[in-house]
């Protein structure tokens, strides 16, 4: 068992590192955590990681929010949105399977490699800097992804990433700062789910939450000084990644 706590908290670092550069951390902790407690559901499970993941994206986004200035109006409608999405999303998880979504979300992370590689100067520099006139769309990211989020959760961090860059104009830098507060309000809702539902293994979530907060604060100092180039060479890497494992999953597993 000491063995198993161990790999946790290794990969709950790692997780916090890579989720703070380009998200998609729950790529690396979710299957872990569900090959390493194969006898537990899968709620419980991904529920217990929901506390490292949120102390992990605390320290992130309070590295981001250093050099990244989000107005509070927008700040405020994003983070409800996301918090009432991912609840309702965890909701859904206690009470269905998952697993026939895995080949949709292949299908999206090829389109997003695709997209990511072709586009050269995608994220590199800010396209819109008014962004009063598409809250709209911000409202929509929130919305779809947090409950995603709530529901599913691997690779959200990286799709909202590309969605605040796509959709709204932002540069990398400024997308992954809004993309760790609107995480912080997705990674609240489900947990606060999973506490209603008792459904949080602390012995699991406490260690690792220490080791995914050190990997998110070390992960974000590191994107920042780096800069949108690092940023987006690291996304491709996790896109690439992200679609391996599943790809392994959908067609081999």
């Amino acid at each position: 068992m000491n063995s198993t706590y161990i790999i946790l908290c290794c990969v709950a670092f790692l997780a916090g590192f890579i989720d703070a550069i380009v998200g998609g951390g729950g790529l690396i902790q979710t299957p872990a955590g569900i090959i390493l407690f194969p006898n537990e559901p899968i709620s419980r499970v991904i529920g217990s990681l929901k506390i490292p993941s949120f102390t992990g994206t605390f320290f992130a986004a309070k590295q981001y929010l250093k050099i990244v200035t989000i107005p509070k109006a927008r700040l405020l409608l994003f983070t409800i949105i996301a918090f009432v999405a991912a609840f309702t999303g965890s909701y859904c998880l206690t009470l269905v399977s998952n697993a026939f979504m895995k080949p949709v979300i292949f299908i999206v992370l090829v389109i997003i490699a695709i997209y990511t590689y072709t586009k050269k100067n995608l994220g590199l520099e800010i396209k819109n800097t008014d962004f009063q006139y598409q809250w709209y769309q911000g409202t929509v990211i929130c919305l779809v992804l947090g409950f995603y989020d709530g529901f599913i959760g691997p690779g959200a961090g990286s799709l909202l990433v590309l969605a605040f860059i796509s959709r709204l104009g932002f540069d990398f830098l400024q997308a992954n700062a809004h993309a760790k507060v609107v995480n912080l309000a997705t990674n609240l809702g489900s947990i606060l789910l999973f506490l209603w539902k008792g459904s949080i293994i602390w012995s699991i979530a406490l260690p690792m939450a220490v080791c995914n907060a050190l990997g998110g604060f070390l992960g974000s100092k590191m994107a920042i000084k780096k800069g949108n180039k690092f940023i987006r060479a690291f996304f491709l890497i996790v896109i690439i990644a992200t679609l391996c494992r599943l790809g392994y999953d959908v067609f081999l597993h």
